[in-house]
């Protein structure tokens, strides 16, 4: 009886060292640095599992703005960055930590606001008017305030509407520093105005009385890019299963993934890689 009680605990600790040794053959996986709109949209939730199941490797993401994004794959803590700021994006590549760009899908931005609109831009398809309206009225509106690629967007539409945001901005705009999703939160409890992508304000439950106000300028176009870390600058990039990546969101398969995602019946993201 001695000697079995000895024995059990010995087999469990063997059995465990072989479950991590050499012989154990782990799930590779990759870590990708993403905007909070493919996470907060759900398109990550749909997708993801449809690539692990095509290839085995398994995918942590980290959702964050996408100034922030790049700055993870910069410090070689992603293998892949998955944006959508183009500017930021070619800055990426200039100083050689990304390997190539490629497009992968679109949608565009819109300008909700409450139902009450008290700045009067309901239907304007022009957004540098809209936001115009929106300052000269010191309207509630809830910016980002994260380096976001919404919010660096946000910040090039006031640019084109003429309006210095430096000089005017007082208590009717609050910067939260925050993702999307709590930006429309936010936007939703005080009734305020925001710019948000469509993805996630499509998924997005708690409206209360916000609405679509303005849409359909070509300047709230907003496409979204994949790039590979460059393992030439850190060389702990996982590029092997990185590169998988990226291949199969511009692959056929992957565009057809992405194109499937629907949110009551309604598509979110459109496929547009080209090789």
């Amino acid at each position: 009886m001695l000697l079995k009680r000895f024995l059990l605990p010995l087999v469990a600790i063997v059995a465990g060292l072989g479950a991590s040794g050499p012989g154990f053959a782990q799930q590779p996986s990759i870590i990708v640095a993403s905007t909070t709109s493919t996470e907060q949209s759900g398109l990550f939730g749909y997708l993801l599992p449809r690539f692990s199941a095509a290839t085995g490797i398994a995918v942590k993401v980290v959702a964050v703005g996408t100034g922030q994004a790049l700055d993870i794959g910069r410090r070689g803590d992603a293998d892949v960055v998955f944006v959508h700021d183009r500017p930021a994006e070619e800055k990426f590549l200039g100083e050689g930590f990304g390997v190539r760009r490629f497009d992968v899908m679109y949608n565009d931005f819109v300008i909700a606001g409450p139902k009450a609109d008290p700045a009067h831009i309901a239907g304007d398809k022009d957004v540098t008017a809209a936001l115009r309206a929106i300052a000269a009225g010191k309207a509630t509106f809830i910016s980002r305030g994260d380096r976001s690629g919404t919010h660096e967007a946000e910040l090039r539409l006031w640019r084109e509407a003429g309006i210095d945001l430096e000089t005017i901005k007082g208590p009717w705009y609050r910067e939260i520093g925050q993702g999307m999703g709590a930006a429309l939160n936010m936007a939703s409890a005080i009734n305020a105005y925001l710019l948000t992508d469509r993805g996630t304000w499509l998924s997005f439950k708690n409206r209360g009385d916000l609405i679509v106000l303005t849409e359909g300028d070509r300047r709230l176009f907003n496409q979204y890019g994949v790039m590979l870390v460059n393992p030439l600058k850190h060389p702990n990039v996982k590029a092997r299963e990185g590169q998988a990546f990226v291949d199969w969101l511009i692959s056929p398969e992957g565009q057809t993934t992405i194109a499937g995602y629907k949110v009551n019946g309604e598509q979110l993201f459109f496929p547009n890689a080209s090789h």
